[in-house]
């Protein structure tokens, strides 16, 4: 699986931004979908994600700001970003989380994305 994300830049406090995430490869694979992001001097950090039959969790950080969203057709993930803040500044990276199963066992990996900059201006 790979995932490419875009759609960061620079935006002002209180406005909004769109970040996408695309997967290719293995992607019927894919159970569960997630965005993170790295602030500087800071651990990355889960945003949210959201699963293969559309539940999605957030972090109590950007509840009611940010929605996260799937369009399955294209591979793509959303992440929606409204009233951002300082806070919301970092580094945004785009995880999958497969499942891959046998007749003996069953494995999970992990994949990440190579990140997008998000820098909230003030």
């Amino acid at each position: 699986v790979q995932l490419v994300e875009s759609g960061g830049g620079l935006v002002q406090v209180g406005g909004s931004l769109r970040l996408a995430c695309e997967a290719s490869g293995v992607v019927s694979d894919i159970y569960r979908l997630g965005w993170y992001r790295q602030a500087l001097v800071r651990q990355r950090e889960l945003v949210g994600s959201i699963t293969s039959s559309g539940v999605t969790n957030y972090v109590d950080s950007v509840k009611g700001r940010f929605t996260i969203s799937r369009d399955y057709a294209k591979n793509m993930m959303y992440l929606q970003m409204d009233k951002v803040n300082p806070e919301d500044t970092a580094v945004y990276y785009c995880k999958a989380n497969v499942l891959v199963t046998t007749i003996e066992s069953s494995t999970e990996f992990e994949y990440w994305g190579q990140g997008t900059q998000v820098t909230v201006s003030s």
